[in-house]
């Protein structure tokens, strides 16, 4: 069982392949924004890898980072796209608490969406 370690909030095991946006939110108790469904599409879902950052990413991340001009940030991904297939260190950075949103945004589903086609950064 993969660990996840979320500065401020703890280390916890996780199931092996969770989605790390849900991951946050269930096993580590995080306010995790996700506003449009965990599919890729508004990067709220984003954290800061202090280690272990995956050397893959999904082409919906790397197209909606790179549009938004946040592909060049060291560490900086979207918690939807990421699998725990290991174990890593991030920094929740993206939070409903202050946000102003009525909500955190509806349940990304179990899998990640859209059906990922893996690249690199």
């Amino acid at each position: 069982m993969p660990k996840l370690t979320v500065e401020d909030f703890g280390t916890f095991d996780v199931p092996a392949d969770k989605r790390l946006v849900l991951a946050l939110i269930n096993e580590a108790g995080v306010d995790q924004l996700h506003a449009c469904g965990g599919n890729a599409r508004c990067t709220t879902c984003r954290v800061q890898f202090l280690s272990g950052e995956p050397d893959g990413m999904t082409e919906a991340e790397k197209s909606v980072l790179g549009a938004r001009g946040l592909l060049s940030n060291p560490g900086l991904r979207l918690s939807c796209q990421i699998l725990c297939d290991h174990d890593m260190t991030v920094q929740a950075i993206s939070r409903f608490a202050g946000s102003g949103r009525a909500n955190a945004g509806n349940r990304p589903a179990d899998q990640i969406t859209p059906p990922p086609v893996w690249t690199t950064r």
